[in-house]
């Protein structure tokens, strides 16, 4: 396990309500005003953790470039799930699981996007390759408003490996390209399905695209040739749980 600092107000919220255990203490900034942060001290110190008033300077040297409005929680990040996490998730979620797999997603901020995106439709897990991941680093916690604490996230050793395992789990594998004329609205993602988004420049790596079941586009009729992997990302997910909860 490592320790990171949680900085700012809607990712200590996330974290006292998800995982307090794992918070070592709180650094309030000295003077601080903000209703918000008083209320995040009360609760930490009711689910007795150390509260400590700080000097901004304090605040500023941990939080980094990350603005920490005025409070920052020292906090024990636990390991990331891995591939022999996948088959028991699967077999909890059973008809239900919705697996969202990012390859070559490094940025930390797109990262937190698309880990918000999966912890609001209930993703079952993120499946990230281990090289060519971030990881649960604290712009990645911050950027995800709490997602982070909300939904498995497992680095891949083998990414082609983890699909292959969805596969065997009775998954049906759904790749993002834009080269492809078949619309992910013509795809059927109900029952347990798993969603594929490559980087913004390459896409999916030859593998990945090959293990596909199915290959789908997001139809954009205006000038644009791409979107942001993490509004891609809300985009397919939403679709599945609209499809999902559709009257038959």
């Amino acid at each position: 396990m490592s320790e990171s600092w949680i900085v700012g107000i809607n990712p200590v919220e996330g974290a006292l309500s998800n995982d307090a255990e794992r918070i070592r203490e709180v650094l309030v900034e000295n003077g601080q005003r903000n209703a918000r942060v008083h209320e995040l001290a009360e609760r930490a110190k009711a689910l007795r953790i150390p509260v400590h008033h700080r000097p901004r300077e304090q605040l500023d040297k941990v939080a980094g470039e990350a603005r920490h409005q005025g409070v920052v929680a020292r906090y024990e990040a636990p390991p990331m799930a891995s591939e022999g996490d996948l088959p028991e998730l699967l077999e909890q979620a059973g008809a239900q699981a919705l697996v969202l797999v990012l390859d070559g997603v490094t940025d930390p901020h797109n990262l937190g996007a698309c880990l918000r995106s999966a912890a609001a439709a209930k993703v079952t897990a993120v499946i990230v390759p281990k090289d060519r991941a971030v990881g649960l680093t604290p712009v990645v916690r911050r950027a995800s408003a709490g997602g982070a604490d909300r939904v498995p996230l497992i680095a891949a050793t083998n990414l082609a490996r983890a699909l292959r395992t969805l596969k065997d789990a009775g998954v049906w594998i759904t790749g993002l390209a834009g080269e492809t004329e078949t619309s992910v609205y013509d795809i059927d993602l109900k029952g347990p399905v798993a969603l594929v988004l490559g980087s913004e420049g390459e896409g999916m790596r030859r593998l990945t695209r090959e293990t596909c079941d199915f290959l789908a586009r997001i139809p954009m009729p205006g000038a644009m040739e791409s979107l942001n992997v993490s509004v891609a990302t809300g985009v397919v997910l939403f679709e599945a749980l609209r499809q999902r909860s559709a009257k038959r």
